[in-house]
This record gives structure tokens, C-alpha cells and sequence, in this order.
């Protein structure tokens, strides 16, 4: 793997699991539960030149990452949401790197992004627990990869989403010995 290819996947790319066991999925939830207050932890004394700075060379700022994974978050929250109360729905793709250029998450600071994302994992977490083995086999379709995901696989994504870009603020924050 090149240089560029651990900056960009430090904790390798998503492979999803085969099986999802009820004591993984306990682990899956906690990482939600936690994740906001780890990213907290993080990032709570950088500076907005520490904000400003890309995690690579050509990848976003540490301020695009916490904007990104509050957008992103809400909306695999509401994909949660279609696939319990619809049958498949097909959901909505968005270009995430069009996003990450707008205003509110090129230059806002970070706290209104880290509220949104608190509340969300808060919620989340809530609507996790109260789920059925049944539920977790709920699907909605992705129009763009052409593919039905179930609940449990969503869920394993997005824990792998929360610690490849904590990885990503992390490994930049050793490196410039932040």
C-alpha cells in the first residue's frame, strides 16, 4: 500500500462482515454512542489553522472532516429511519465532495457541526437499541451502486466511517505533533 493510500484509508476500506452477530451489533452501537464524544476529545483545543489543515495533501481540512461526518451521519440516520417505516426505499444520494466545498463546511467553526452530530448519535443510539433482530434485516436501495444494504451491514459501515476519519484527524495530529 503507497503512502497515499494509508492517508487515505489508515484503517483500510470497508469490507463488510459476512455475519453480524447480536454482541457485534452491541459493539457497533457503543462505537455510535461514543463517537461524538471521542471526536470531541480530539479536536476540542485546535486552532482554526489546526482546522484549516487538509488530513493529506489534496484530502479536506479537519474542519471539512467534522462538517462531512455530520452530514453524512444525519443522513445515514434518515436512511435508518425510510428502511423501518418504508419497504426498500430507495434513497437519496448527494455528492459529499460538493458538499464539503459549500460555505457552512469550508468556514463556519466546528460546534454547531458537533452539536448536530451528538444530537444525531444520541438519537441514533436510541433507535439502535430499540430494534428488533427482525428490523436489522430491513433494507433500503441505493440507486447509485445499485444495491439493497440491510440495517446491520449500514450500521457496520458507519462504525468503520467514524474510525477511518477519526484515524484520518488523529494520524494528522501526530503527525504535526499536535
Amino acid at each position: 500500500m503507497s503512502d497515499l493510500e494509508k492517508k487515505k484509508f489508515p484503517i483500510g476500506q470497508f469490507e463488510a462482515p459476512e455475519n453480524i452477530c447480536d454482541t457485534t451489533l452491541d459493539t457497533y452501537i457503543k462505537v455510535i454512542k461514543d463517537f461524538p464524544g471521542r471526536l470531541k476529545n480530539l479536536i476540542e483545543h485546535f486552532t482554526d489553522e489546526q482546522l484549516d489543515t487538509p488530513y493529506r495533501e489534496g484530502g479536506w481540512t479537519v474542519r471539512q472532516l467534522v462538517n462531512h461526518l455530520s452530514d453524512s451521519h444525519m443522513n445515514s440516520f434518515i436512511r435508518f429511519k425510510l428502511a423501518l417505516t418504508e419497504d426498500n426505499p430507495t434513497i437519496k444520494p448527494y455528492d459529499e465532495a460538493k458538499w464539503a466545498e459549500l460555505q457552512d463546511s469550508f468556514h463556519m467553526p466546528v460546534k454547531p457541526a458537533m452539536r448536530m452530530l451528538k444530537g444525531t448519535h444520541q438519537r441514533w443510539v436510541v433507535l439502535l437499541k430499540s430494534l428488533t433482530n427482525k428490523q436489522f434485516e430491513r433494507t433500503f436501495h441505493h440507486p447509485e451502486h445499485n444495491k439493497n444494504y440491510n440495517l446491520r451491514e449500514s450500521l457496520a459501515l458507519y462504525v468503520w466511517h467514524c474510525n477511518h476519519h477519526f484515524a484520518h484527524i488523529e494520524n494528522l495530529k501526530i503527525e504535526k505533533g499536535w
